[in-house]
């Protein structure tokens, strides 16, 4: 069961999407909090469409021209992504735009322990995230008409500014840890070193989709966050994720006995990504780690606030993610020492 219009669907299909079997069914994915993603199948196909939530939303906010823009750019690069079929900007038609893609199949990991394969077959999977983020940072922004994808100069400040101002927009009571995380990064953030790379914004583990037998990625998902930016910033978020609790609320590692599991450390993935990048090292990484703590707490906050309004996705999940921004905050602090 979906609230979506099957009937209106079908008729912008006929005239935007030829090709495409009407839909006859949908079924929402669980995931997809800020954009609510749906499976649709049709007489003979099945495809995806990711759409804008309902109500009234942040200005900024669940760009799904931008994911369509940048997925339809990457379609011959080295980054694997699902084929973009129509995008529609007519809110009249659902009541809020959406685009329509390809339905990739493959497998899909929340909990970076990877439980469900062998210890000795764990690594692997890892050494392919970090090629493929690598491959998104190497992407030419010129030959790839992405240019213009995103302003340049200081992305920090830039990001800075901005989730500062969206979570104020959602804030709904005073945390002490994330107050004091933004002026502290207000105060560290470096000067431009210069690097300018398309970034995917969310880039973790359960954005990924892998080949249902080899640990090869079949698709990236989620580029609502991507831009033009920097690319310690994604890896950073990487190594974030895995700093909170093991478990469905964290799906991080803190406190895994990562050599026993198979797992590799934070300092070989980012030796790892270093390698691939041809980069020496990182200085000062602490600082790229509380900054996506700080931006993952901003985005959380918004998701709480949206159930709280009533346009989340899912508003029982909604509530539970916009409970951990206290401890984002507090990751965010003890990154920067």
């Amino acid at each position: 069961m979906s609230d979506l219009d099957l009937e209106a669907i079908g008729a912008w299909m006929a005239r935007h999407a030829e090709g495409l079997d009407p839909p006859v069914s949908a079924e929402k994915f669980a995931g997809g909090q800020s954009n609510p993603t749906y499976l649709l199948r049709g007489a003979r196909s099945s495809y995806v469409l990711r759409r804008k939530p309902p109500g009234q939303l942040l200005k900024s906010a669940h760009a799904v021209d931008r994911e369509y823009r940048v997925q339809r750019a990457l379609a011959d690069s080295d980054v694997p992504v699902a084929k973009m079929h129509a995008l529609c900007e007519d809110e009249t038609v659902i009541g809020s735009a959406f685009y329509l893609m390809e339905h990739v199949q493959g497998r899909n990991f929340d909990d970076p322990q990877l439980p469900e394969l062998r210890k000795e077959d764990r690594l692997p999977y890892f050494r392919e995230l970090v090629r493929v983020l690598a491959a998104i940072h190497r992407v030419d922004l010129d030959a790839a008409g992405l240019s213009d994808y995103g302003p340049r100069g200081n992305y920090y400040r830039r990001q800075i500014d901005r989730w500062t101002k969206q979570y104020r927009a959602t804030e709904t009571g005073t945390i002490k840890a994330m107050d004091a995380l933004m002026a502290r990064l207000d105060r560290a953030c470096p000067e431009d070193d210069g690097r300018a790379t398309l970034v995917h914004g969310d880039y973790r583990l359960d954005n990924l989709l892998f080949a249902a037998e080899t640990p090869d990625i079949v698709a990236v998902l989620d580029w609502e966050l991507s831009t033009i930016g920097h690319p310690f910033a994604d890896l950073a978020a990487v190594i974030m994720q895995w700093q909170m609790p093991p478990g469905s609320q964290g799906r991080g590692l803190a406190g895994v006995d990562r050599a026993a599991e198979g797992l590799p450390s934070d300092d070989e993935v980012v030796a790892l990504y270093c390698e691939n990048m041809g980069l020496a090292r990182i200085e000062n990484f602490g600082f790229y780690v509380a900054f996506c703590f700080f931006r993952m707490a901003a985005i959380l906050q918004g998701v709480k606030k949206r159930a709280l309004d009533g346009n989340a996705s899912n508003p029982e999940r909604a509530l539970e993610l916009g409970a951990l921004v206290p401890g984002y905050a507090t990751g965010g602090l003890e990154a920067l020492g």
